[in-house]
């Protein structure tokens, strides 16, 4: 039996090794795959037991919640009996993520040799260590040793917290069914993360229009066989003309696009990879009929390591059937599309799954080697492909939203259009670079 590590040892636990296992809640749940944290005192129960509570996050929460975890044993092991109570260690351990543990003459007495991290990435370690104490208070309450214990607020800390709220709140479809006690914010943490820097960042790297069209006529021919990777070129229009995310193409199944037969355009939907509806009847949603099926689990779920791995970033969906429709703009892609589609079907290589796409083996092809050969279809044309210069596989995405805006598309109907939950989180691909606000301040010439 694997020894019980319960939060009274949380102060005592020595170096940590991480791993995955099959986790069973009781004896009628299902089995999940979790990251689990194993000390020389035996597995980090609660901790896994919490992943559990957690499993419908992305794997990218997880993973990063056991990693701030980690960072946390690690440092409880590297100064054990340095500190009075669990609050002052919390204090140091902020410092230090902020900081580093080298002093100024290189020195480390820890033997961490933790460099300094960005004020943002100390702040997500320490939301997700919160998540994790609180956990622990709820199950142990008094019997644990409060980590970070919470402090009666100023009145201008309370201030603040009711105006995150009402701003957080104001976006949520829902939100007059929330009504939380005022007392609810009268708390506050006694350790905080540093104060996020208010900056404006040119992020804005949209795909140059100008090389755009050679880009899809020559990236993707290959010099050697002379063939057009035509599945490349699907996933291509996905991002730029439909404003996909790149993870989104991979959970798309062949069934989910259907051909206008009036117009010939093509009707591309996607589906939510674990709760959308089955293609076919008798399974009550895509995790269970890919189970059924083909014995896989949808593309969320698999480890990021995972060749099959492919995120979902909880867009708008906009149909009882738990999907959205693609809009392709300008709608005369959408015929390409469907020209595109009969090419790349002609040729694809099948196999025993449901997805569109497909390597030359006939497995699903992975966002890995995607990226790899948009990559090469970049340098190609003799472009670098870099994020800073546009080239990346986002980009795509990025001139989307940018052409909507330029055709007079307004705010709303944007975040429809690129399936997000609030009307401001479009904003960011509508802003203009740097270089279009100095060439018009030269042509106005003031």
């Amino acid at each position: 039996m694997t020894p019980l590590i319960t939060a009274q040892h949380l102060l005592k636990l020595p170096s940590t090794l991480k791993t995955h296992v099959i986790y069973k809640a009781n004896s009628s749940a299902p089995t999940k795959n979790l990251p689990a944290i194993f000390t020389e005192k035996g597995l980090l129960l609660s901790h896994l037991r919490f992943l559990y509570l957690n499993h419908n996050k992305s794997q990218s929460w997880l993973e990063r919640n056991v990693f701030a975890v980690e960072l946390l044993l690690k440092f409880i092991n590297a100064h054990t009996n340095n500190f009075n109570s669990a609050t002052e260690l919390l204090r140091s351990f902020v410092d230090t993520l902020c900081f580093g543990s080298i002093d100024d003459s290189h020195n480390d007495n820890s033997n961490l040799y933790w460099k300094p991290r960005k004020v943002e990435d100390v702040n997500i370690l320490l939301g997700h260590i919160n998540a994790y104490c609180d956990y622990l208070d709820k199950i142990y309450g008094h019997e644990l040793p409060d980590l970070n214990p919470l402090r009666k607020a100023t009145k201008a800390e309370e201030k603040m917290r009711w105006c995150a709220y009402y701003k957080r709140d104001s976006n949520c479809f829902l939100n007059h069914l929330n009504k939380p006690s005022k007392t609810n914010f009268s708390m506050v943490r006694s350790i905080q993360g540093p104060m996020h820097h208010h900056l404006s960042i040119e992020s804005v790297f949209r795909f140059p229009e100008e090389h755009f069209e050679h880009f899809v006529k020559y990236g993707f021919l290959s010099n050697r066989t002379g063939k057009v990777d035509f599945g490349s070129l699907l996933i291509v229009m996905l991002m730029h003309y439909g404003g996909l995310r790149l993870s989104e193409c991979f959970h798309i199944y062949t069934s989910d696009i259907a051909i206008d037969t009036k117009s010939g355009a093509a009707i591309v939907s996607v589906f939510h990879p674990d709760d959308g509806a089955s293609p076919e009847e008798g399974f009550s949603n895509r995790r269970d009929y890919l189970n059924s099926r083909f014995h896989q689990k949808p593309r969320n779920e698999y480890k990021r390591s995972h060749r099959l791995y492919s995120g979902w970033k909880q867009p708008l969906l906009t149909n009882r059937k738990l999907s959205f429709d693609v809009m392709l703009f300008p709608n005369s892609k959408a015929t390409e599309f469907t020209w595109l589609l009969q090419q790349y079907l002609a040729v694809r290589v099948d196999g025993k799954h449901p997805y569109l796409f497909t390597n030359s083996n006939g497995e699903p092809e992975s966002k890995k080697n995607f990226i790899q050969k948009h990559k090469q279809a970049v340098e190609r044309i003799g472009l670098e492909a870099s994020k800073h210069q546009g080239t990346s596989p986002h980009s795509h995405r990025h001139s989307y939203g940018y052409r909507l805006s330029q055709a007079g598309f307004n705010q709303l109907e944007i975040q429809k259009a690129m399936h997000h939950k609030s009307p401001f989180s479009c904003l960011v691909y509508l802003k203009p670079e740097d270089k279009e606000i100095r060439e018009k301040a030269r042509g106005i010439g003031l």
